[in-house]
Protein backbone atom coordinates (compact mmCIF):
# COMPACT_ATOMS: atom_id res chain seq x y z
CA UNK A 1 0.00 0.00 0.00
CA UNK A 2 1.11 3.80 -0.99
CA UNK A 3 2.89 5.28 2.18
CA UNK A 4 0.80 8.31 1.90
CA UNK A 5 -1.99 5.80 2.17
CA UNK A 6 -0.72 4.14 5.11
CA UNK A 7 -0.50 7.42 6.57
CA UNK A 8 -3.43 8.81 5.85
CA UNK A 9 -5.04 5.17 7.28
CA UNK A 10 -3.12 5.42 10.86
CA UNK A 11 -4.79 9.06 11.57
CA UNK A 12 -8.02 7.93 10.51
CA UNK A 13 -7.30 5.24 13.05
CA UNK A 14 -6.00 7.55 15.35
CA UNK A 15 -8.92 10.31 15.61
CA UNK A 16 -11.37 7.36 16.06
CA UNK A 17 -9.58 5.97 18.71
CA UNK A 18 -9.18 9.73 20.48
CA UNK A 19 -13.04 10.04 19.75
CA UNK A 20 -13.61 6.67 21.70
CA UNK A 21 -11.67 8.10 24.83
CA UNK A 22 -13.75 10.99 25.26
CA UNK A 23 -16.64 8.45 26.58
CA UNK A 24 -14.44 6.16 28.54
CA UNK A 25 -15.60 7.70 32.56
CA UNK A 26 -18.29 8.99 31.06
CA UNK A 27 -22.12 8.60 30.32
CA UNK A 28 -22.39 7.92 26.63
CA UNK A 29 -25.75 9.56 25.57
CA UNK A 30 -26.92 12.19 23.45
CA UNK A 31 -27.89 14.25 26.39
CA UNK A 32 -24.20 14.17 27.99
CA UNK A 33 -22.92 15.05 24.55
CA UNK A 34 -24.92 18.28 24.05
CA UNK A 35 -24.07 19.48 27.29
CA UNK A 36 -20.11 19.43 27.12
CA UNK A 37 -18.73 21.95 24.94
CA UNK A 38 -15.26 21.03 24.96
CA UNK A 39 -16.34 16.94 23.90
CA UNK A 40 -18.73 18.45 20.96
CA UNK A 41 -16.09 20.62 19.95
CA UNK A 42 -13.20 17.84 20.31
CA UNK A 43 -15.40 15.15 18.46
CA UNK A 44 -16.34 17.82 15.30
CA UNK A 45 -12.54 18.59 15.14
CA UNK A 46 -11.35 14.84 15.11
CA UNK A 47 -14.59 14.08 11.89
CA UNK A 48 -12.64 17.04 10.12
CA UNK A 49 -9.48 15.28 10.71
CA UNK A 50 -11.32 11.73 9.22
CA UNK A 51 -12.40 13.70 6.43
CA UNK A 52 -9.51 15.35 5.15
CA UNK A 53 -7.44 12.05 5.63
CA UNK A 54 -10.25 10.26 3.78
CA UNK A 55 -9.69 13.03 0.76
CA UNK A 56 -6.19 12.36 0.58
CA UNK A 57 -6.39 9.20 0.16
CA UNK A 58 -9.67 8.97 -2.44
CA UNK A 59 -6.82 11.75 -3.87
CA UNK A 60 -4.35 8.97 -3.94
CA UNK A 61 -6.41 5.95 -4.79
CA UNK A 62 -10.05 6.32 -6.20
CA UNK A 63 -10.54 1.91 -5.88
CA UNK A 64 -9.76 2.10 -2.00
CA UNK A 65 -12.72 -0.36 -0.12
CA UNK A 66 -14.10 2.08 2.18
CA UNK A 67 -17.73 2.37 2.62
CA UNK A 68 -19.18 5.97 2.20
CA UNK A 69 -15.92 7.27 1.63
CA UNK A 70 -17.50 10.22 0.01
CA UNK A 71 -19.82 11.26 2.61
CA UNK A 72 -17.04 11.28 5.32
CA UNK A 73 -15.43 13.81 2.87
CA UNK A 74 -18.59 15.80 2.89
CA UNK A 75 -18.95 15.44 6.68
CA UNK A 76 -15.87 17.28 7.32
CA UNK A 77 -16.61 19.87 4.52
CA UNK A 78 -19.82 20.68 6.00
CA UNK A 79 -18.67 21.09 9.73
CA UNK A 80 -15.39 23.43 8.12
CA UNK A 81 -17.70 25.31 5.83
CA UNK A 82 -21.18 24.97 7.18
CA UNK A 83 -20.16 25.25 11.22
CA UNK A 84 -23.38 27.06 12.33
CA UNK A 85 -25.46 23.95 10.61
CA UNK A 86 -23.99 20.97 12.35
CA UNK A 87 -26.33 19.04 13.99
CA UNK A 88 -25.38 17.70 17.53
CA UNK A 89 -27.66 14.40 16.78
CA UNK A 90 -26.23 13.64 13.19
CA UNK A 91 -22.33 13.98 14.88
CA UNK A 92 -23.36 11.63 17.77
CA UNK A 93 -25.43 9.70 15.19
CA UNK A 94 -21.60 9.02 13.44
CA UNK A 95 -20.01 8.84 16.69
CA UNK A 96 -22.58 5.75 17.49
CA UNK A 97 -23.26 4.04 13.93
CA UNK A 98 -20.73 5.01 11.50
CA UNK A 99 -17.38 5.05 13.29
CA UNK A 100 -17.63 1.68 14.68
CA UNK A 101 -17.99 0.43 11.02
CA UNK A 102 -15.17 2.79 9.85
CA UNK A 103 -12.66 1.31 12.06
CA UNK A 104 -13.09 -1.79 11.56
CA UNK A 105 -12.29 -1.16 7.68
CA UNK A 106 -9.12 1.34 8.52
CA UNK A 107 -8.01 -1.46 10.87
CA UNK A 108 -8.64 -4.42 7.94
CA UNK A 109 -6.77 -2.31 4.98
CA UNK A 110 -3.93 -1.48 8.46
CA UNK A 111 -3.95 -5.31 8.71
CA UNK A 112 -4.51 -4.66 12.53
Amino acid sequence: MDEKVNACLFDILTSIHEIDSFFLDSNKSLTAYKNDTKTRRAVERNIEIIGEAMNRILQTDLNISISNSRSIVDTRNRIIHGYDTVSDEITWSIVISQLPLLKGEIEKLLGE
